[in-house]
C-alpha cells in the first residue's frame, strides 16, 4: 500500500489534519491519533485501518471449527483443508488471490473507474452483470489439491467426464478443477459472465434447462447457491436426479444460513422454499442441514469441510470473506422420513409460522 500511503500523506499535508491527543496518566505518555478531515482523505485512512485489521487477522479460524459442539459421527466425516503443520494456514491459491486483491485493491484509478462504472450502470444491469462487465468481483472457494482431498476423503471412484457448476460466476473456481475433467459444463444468469465462462472454454448450458441439454454428471458444484436460490428443495432434489450413479454432488454454503433472493416469487428477498436449518452458530447448524436437509431428499453426506469465501476487494478493504461449509454428497435411495418439517413440504400453519420468523 505505498502509494496509497503517499496519496494519504499528500492529501493531508493540502487538507490539513484534525489531531486528538489523550493522556495516558499511568505512564505520562501523550497520544496523538491523526483523524484526516478531506473526504478522500478519511477514506484512504479508512481502508487503511481495515486494511491492518484484515492483517492481523487470525487467519487460522478460517480453518478451524468448535469440534466439542459437532456430533461425534459428523466429526469421522470431517477433512482439514489448511496447510501448515496443524492443516489451519491458508494454501497457495487463497494467498495468490488474496495478494492480488490487495493489489486490486489498492489501485485508486482503478477502484475509482469501478466505483463511477458502477454507479453509472446500476441503473440498468446488475451487480452481478456489472461485476462481470468489469472483470471484478472474483471469488474463491477452494483450489484443486483441496478439491482432491474431498472428493479423495469421499472415496470417489466414478468417471472424471463431466462437471457442472451452476452459479459459476466468472469460473474462477472452476477453473482451479476443470483440467480433471474431459467436460466442463457451467450455468450463469448474468450475460456478461457467461460470456467470461465461454471465453474460459467452458460449455455454457441454460440457466432453466441445463437438466434437460446434457443427462447427467459425474460431478456437480453447487456452491454458495442454496441461500440464493428461491427454490433450493427444487434444486437439491434436481441435482440429485442429473448426478451419474456414484456421482458426487459439492455444497457450499455460508452458515450462519442467512438466505436472500435477489428475484423470486415472494418479491421481498425471502426463499418460496423453506429449508428447515436450526441451530446456533455454525456448528449448531451442521448437524440440522445433513440430517433436515440432504438426507430427507436421499443425499448422504461423505465428507465435509470448512474453508473461507473469499471475494475481491475495494475501496472499503482489501478483501472480504465469509465462512463456508463444503459438503460431498452422494445420492442414494429414498428413505422414509416421518417429520413434516423435514421434508421440506409444509403445512399451512407451518409455513404461516415461517413467513413470521423470516
Amino acid at each position: 500500500m505505498g502509494h496509497i500511503y503517499a496519496i494519504l500523506l499528500a492529501l493531508a499535508a493540502a487538507q490539513g489534519p484534525t489531531a486528538a491527543l489523550s493522556s495516558d496518566r499511568g505512564s505520562g505518555a501523550v497520544m496523538k491519533s491523526y483523524r484526516p478531515r478531506g473526504g478522500i482523505a478519511r477514506m484512504i485512512y479508512d481502508k487503511q485501518k481495515a486494511d491492518e485489521r484484515l492483517r492481523v487477522y487470525d487467519k487460522t479460524q478460517w480453518y478451524k471449527v468448535d469440534e466439542t459442539r459437532i456430533r461425534e459421527d459428523l466429526r469421522n466425516l470431517w477433512v482439514p483443508l489448511g496447510v501448515g503443520a496443524n492443516n489451519d494456514e491458508p494454501d497457495e491459491a487463497a494467498s495468490v488471490f488474496l495478494e492480488k486483491s490487495a493489489e486490486r485493491s489498492d489501485s485508486l484509478l482503478l477502484q475509482t473507474w469501478h466505483s463511477f462504472a458502477k454507479s453509472a450502470l446500476s441503473w440498468f444491469i446488475s451487480r452481478t452483470s456489472i461485476n462481470g462487465l468489469l472483470g471484478r468481483g472474483s471469488m474463491h472457494v477452494f483450489s484443486s489439491d483441496q478439491f482432491k482431498k474431498l472428493m479423495t476423503a469421499s472415496k470417489y471412484s466414478g468417471s472424471w467426464n463431466s462437471l457442472l457448476d451452476l452459479g459459476a460466476g466468472d469460473g474462477a473456481t472452476t477453473s482451479h478443477i476443470a483440467h480433471l475433467f474431459s467436460n466442463v459444463y457451467a450455468t450463469e444468469i448474468s450475460p456478461p459472465m457467461r460470456w467470461t465462462l465461454a471465453r474460459r472454454g467452458f460449455t455454457v448450458l441454460d440457466v432453466d434447462n441445463w437438466h434437460k441439454e446434457v443427462s447427467s454428471f459425474d460431478v456437480i458444484l453447487c456452491l454458495n447457491l442454496l441461500d440464493r436460490c428461491d427454490k433450493p428443495n427444487t434444486l437439491l432434489r434436481r441435482l440429485k436426479s442429473t448426478l451419474s450413479p456414484g456421482g458426487r454432488l459439492v455444497v457450499a454454503i455460508v452458515l450462519p444460513f442467512s438466505p436472500y433472493v435477489e428475484v423470486g416469487e415472494r418479491n421481498d428477498h425471502k426463499p418460496s422454499e423453506y429449508l428447515p436449518i436450526k441451530g446456533n452458530g455454525l456448528e449448531g447448524q451442521i448437524a440440522s442441514l445433513i440430517d433436515r436437509v440432504f438426507s430427507p431428499l436421499g443425499l448422504k453426506c461423505l465428507a465435509w469441510s470448512k474453508l473461507p469465501y473469499l471475494c475481491e476487494g475495494d475501496l472499503g478493504q482489501a478483501f472480504y470473506f465469509l465462512d463456508d461449509v463444503v459438503f460431498v454428497l452422494e445420492a442414494e435411495d429414498q428413505q422414509a422420513y416421518c417429520p413434516a418439517d423435514n421434508t421440506g413440504s409444509k403445512s399451512d400453519n407451518e409455513t404461516a409460522n415461517y413467513v413470521q420468523e423470516l
